[in-house]
């Protein structure tokens, strides 16, 4: 059986503004060694599946700075301590990326981004019934394109690479297995 990790000290070794750099010592329960361990500490982040009444997804355009590509993704970011829970970020980003509001806003799905090296969790939150009401309310660092796409056309994105984050394409995965009639789960928060 596998078991976690002792930590005998942890130090903080920077602080980026979105995310920490830390250093841990832990002892490894197999052998007893001692092994330095690197951990990313991020807040939690959220990635939206908006669906119009005419079965489109509302999703953006975006340049990324770490591959300096533009990238066609889902609307989605950081769950900020002012959000009361995941849902309530991702109505609020959806918002402010795209001007669109809905219905039934809900839990889709969770994940570890990469637990090898990573702390947060990576929620996908659906809402339908999607319609624009708003003026988009980017942040300073945004500059974004709103683009309907139909569902159906959803696999054929991913599959010739035109969709290629890879939480986004997480958080459509889950989308797909809600239309294959899997069971969504329960909110978790």
């Amino acid at each position: 059986m596998i078991k976690p990790w002792r930590k005998i000290s942890s130090k903080l070794l920077g602080d980026f503004r979105i995310f920490t750099l830390r250093s841990d010592r832990k002892v490894s329960p197999r052998n007893g060694s001692e092994h330095e361990v690197f951990v990313i500490d991020a807040v939690d982040w959220v990635n939206v599946v908006a669906v119009t009444p005419d079965n489109h997804l509302v999703m953006v355009e975006q340049y990324r700075h770490g591959t300096n590509t533009v990238e066609l993704e889902i609307p989605g970011g950081m769950v900020d301590r002012e959000d009361a829970s995941p849902v309530a970020a991702g109505v609020r980003e959806l918002r402010e990326e795209t001007g669109y509001e809905g219905e039934n806003a809900r839990i889709l799905g969770q994940i570890l981004p990469n637990p090898a090296i990573q702390s947060n969790t990576c929620y996908t939150v659906l809402v339908e019934n999607c319609r624009l009401k708003h003026a988009v309310d980017f942040d300073h660092g945004e500059d974004l394109i709103t683009r309907l796409v139909p569902v159906a056309d959803i696999p054929r994105l991913a599959g010739e690479g035109k969709i290629r984050h890879s939480l986004v394409v997480v958080a459509l995965y889950h989308f797909e297995l809600r239309l294959r009639g899997f069971k969504e789960p329960g909110n978790p928060v």
